[in-house]
């Protein structure tokens, strides 16, 4: 008995140590005080006001947003693409093809931003919002695939050939058939690929061009100067949508699982 309370305790200190940051954050964007510290003066929404005023950070919130839009929709089509393609077809170099997909998660993220940096380099390509985007899908998409993949594998391949068997083309099946099925893995893999760009800021520090700023580069660089109580008001922000996106993708997960027509 003594054992089992000893790790349940430990058990609460880490969880405590892991989430007492996250809640100081949030708790310190709504103190009144202009030093964005303890102890707090009272409750005030003043620094949000600020923060929607500020338009730098209103342009790299919209930065942001389009990045990780455009990084979920294209990093969701290759990954339905590249998982159709692995798991229902059979051709050569198919280790491999799966292998190269999935392979990004296994390579840190600065020496993925670095390889990319010199690749471009020596295509004499200057950084770019496209190379950004480039490597966001880059970064994502094998989450999408690796999400994809697990549902696609839990779908029997007879529903789609009883489909064809009644006269139904290739498309046809898989929009009425194959695709509402795999609407859970769609979702948290659209979701998580948004959260993934929207979140990144080690690789975009690498690849961003100069004049954009995202979410996170815009954070780093105000840390630098210092500790501005818009801060924790952008990282109330930043959480909520970050832990809000995976928490709403595992909610449609269940409904469409639920409700697969």
């Amino acid at each position: 008995m003594t054992g089992w309370r000893l790790i349940k305790l430990f058990t609460v200190l880490v969880y405590l140590f892991m989430f007492a940051p996250i809640m100081i954050v949030v708790v310190l964007s709504f103190n009144a005080s202009m030093f964005g510290g303890f102890p707090i003066e009272g409750v005030s929404l003043r620094w949000f006001v600020e923060l929607y005023e500020n338009e730098a950070i209103v342009r790299a919130f919209r930065t942001s947003m389009i990045l990780g839009t455009l990084t979920a929709v294209i990093s969701t089509t290759l990954g339905i693409l590249g998982s159709l393609a692995i798991v229902r077809y059979q051709f050569p170099g198919k280790v491999w093809v799966n292998t190269a997909l999935v392979a990004p998660v296994l390579v840190p993220e600065t020496v993925l931003a670095v390889g990319l940096l010199l690749f471009m380099r020596w295509l004499e390509q200057p950084r770019s919002f496209m190379v950004l985007l480039m490597g966001h899908v880059l970064v994502s998409l094998p989450y999408v695939v690796l999400v994809v993949q697990a549902r696609l594998v839990g779908i029997r391949r007879v529903y789609e050939d009883a489909a064809r068997t009644l006269g139904a083309s290739a498309i046809q099946t898989f929009f009425r058939i194959t695709l509402p099925l795999l609407m859970p893995a769609v979702f948290a893999g659209l979701l998580f690929a948004f959260t993934i760009s929207f979140d990144n800021i080690t690789a975009t520090m690498f690849w961003r061009p100069p004049g954009i700023e995202t979410v996170p580069t815009q954070i780093f660089g105000m840390l630098r100067n210092s500790i501005s109580p818009e801060i924790n008001a952008l990282g109330t922000v930043m959480i909520v949508i970050t832990v809000g996106l995976p928490l709403a993708a595992g909610a449609l997960a269940r409904y469409f699982a639920r409700n697969p027509t």
